[in-house]
């Protein structure tokens, strides 16, 4: 269960390709959809919060959508491994929000993850190639850290929110990921903007129902069986997927540097979760 979660959350930036639709209406879609597949199995048992915890639930919520919406927008200026490798600096992000937020020190291991993961950014960016980065890479680069950003916000919150079951939190935080767009929607017109194709309708509802509704269900029963350090150290095949599927199905591969890049953050990344 595990590993086809993890295999589904890799495919995103390979499914977001073919969907010529806005990546805020591709967010809202996939918090709508997959939030109501997850009530409906559980048949509706959702659990009581208080009011504090609700609100957190509601903020992080917004912010899981908006960091949905900067992702999709860098698959769209940059390539796939590039986009996915920059959001896989959000361990480094959280580390540096920890000390700030959560008044966690920094130590030794913590300050080689962070330079290691700086050193990844640079040698995937392409800033030290021979022709530079072009103007959408650089766009797309800033997009998936914003995307970082935000999901490390959402996770430091979620450090703040006990007594939820992972269900209630997660069916909370996807309805109210669409809820913090739907204003930027209405206000775009981007309802109905797009080429609203049978292969669009197709995409969107397999991001929305199979990469969000199954995968998480798939996700959250496979913890109920294993341990955690299991989980965090097979959830890196999440970056290695997208590369593979990149590079079978879009033709983008990184260069050279940008593979020791890739290996860098991805070392990094696993430093922090040991």
């Amino acid at each position: 269960m595990l590993l086809a979660s993890i295999i589904i959350f890799g495919s995103v930036g390979v499914l977001r390709r073919q969907i010529d639709l806005s990546s805020a209406l591709i967010a809202f879609c996939r918090g709508i959809i997959g939030a109501s597949f997850i009530l409906c199995i559980i048949r509706g048992r959702i659990q009581r919060v208080g009011l504090k915890t609700f609100l957190q639930l509601v903020i992080s919520g917004a912010f899981l959508g908006i960091n949905w919406l900067f992702l999709f927008e860098s698959y769209n200026f940059t390539s796939v491994p590039v986009a996915t490798l920059f959001c896989y600096t959000s361990p480094a992000m959280i580390i540096i929000l920890s000390a700030i937020f959560l008044n966690e020190g920094f130590t030794g291991k913590k300050f080689i993850c962070l330079a290691l993961s700086l050193t990844g950014m640079i040698l995937i960016s392409g800033v030290l190639d021979s022709g530079g980065i072009a103007s959408n890479d650089v766009r797309g680069i800033l997009c998936a850290l914003v995307s970082a950003l935000l999901y490390s916000l959402v996770v430091i919150m979620n450090k703040s929110i006990s007594g939820v079951d992972v269900y209630t939190k997660t069916i909370t935080q996807l309805i109210f990921s669409a809820v913090a767009l739907l204003p930027y929607l209405i206000l775009t017109g981007e309802f109905f903007s797009g080429e609203w194709s049978v292969k669009a309708v197709i995409f969107l509802i397999i991001i929305s129902l199979i990469n969000t509704g199954i995968a998480y269900i798939l996700y959250f029963a496979s913890l109920e069986k294993l341990k955690a350090h299991t989980v965090a150290l097979l959830s890196y095949l999440d970056p290695l997927t997208a590369l593979i599927l990149s590079s079978l199905i879009l033709g983008e591969s990184l260069t050279f540097t940008g593979l020791i890049g890739a290996a860098l953050i991805l070392v990094s990344s696993l430093m922090c979760e040991i």
